[in-house]
């Protein structure tokens, strides 16, 4: 769903660059167990290696302590000068004013609030710059994907290849 999401953004807005960043040490998941930062960038580099408009960052990675957007998009922003767009769900958009440094991020991005059709379409809080981007309808979420993994039931086509076998490798998700 995620490179559907990036695909259909990068489509919308004729961008020349989608910049994928998996979190080092996600702030709203300190209280959860999750994979391991680097299996994340793993999987992420080999999902994403077919498109040359798609790439990946370590800068969440590599950086030490929790992970914040503002951080990161202020990492991007010395290495890119260009308009950064930040791709959220619409179930994501309701909640960004509980953010990290809310204003400056606010300040940082324009939103492409991505709609799916099994979710409602919500409208991010009152101040920030945003355009919706419909989504076709993907029976799939990463939440799902995790319960499958972990009762041990097939992932195949619905994650890339080469990460399903990252995932069954080194038996992430399993609950093991």
């Amino acid at each position: 769903g995620h490179l559907v999401a990036a695909s259909e953004v990068q489509s919308w807005f004729d961008l020349d660059e989608v910049v994928f960043v998996p979190t080092g040490a996600p702030w709203q998941k300190a209280d959860k167990v999750v994979s391991a930062a680097e299996d994340r960038y793993l999987m992420t580099v080999i999902a994403t290696a077919s498109n040359p408009r798609f790439s990946v960052s370590r800068v969440d990675v590599d950086r030490a302590g929790p992970t914040y957007t503002i951080d990161t998009l202020e990492t991007l922003r010395a290495d890119h000068s260009c308009d950064l767009f930040l791709v959220v769900g619409s179930d994501v958009a309701v909640s960004l004013d509980g953010w990290h440094r809310v204003a400056d991020l606010r300040d940082a991005v324009t939103l492409a609030v991505v709609d799916r059709e099994d979710v409602a379409p919500s409208i991010p809080p009152a101040g920030w710059r945003a355009e919706r981007v419909h989504m076709p309808r993907l029976d799939v979420s990463s939440t799902d994907l995790r319960r499958r993994i972990a009762a041990g039931e097939s992932v195949e086509f619905l994650v890339p290849p080469p990460a399903s076998r990252i995932l069954r490798a080194r038996g992430l998700y399993t609950g093991e």
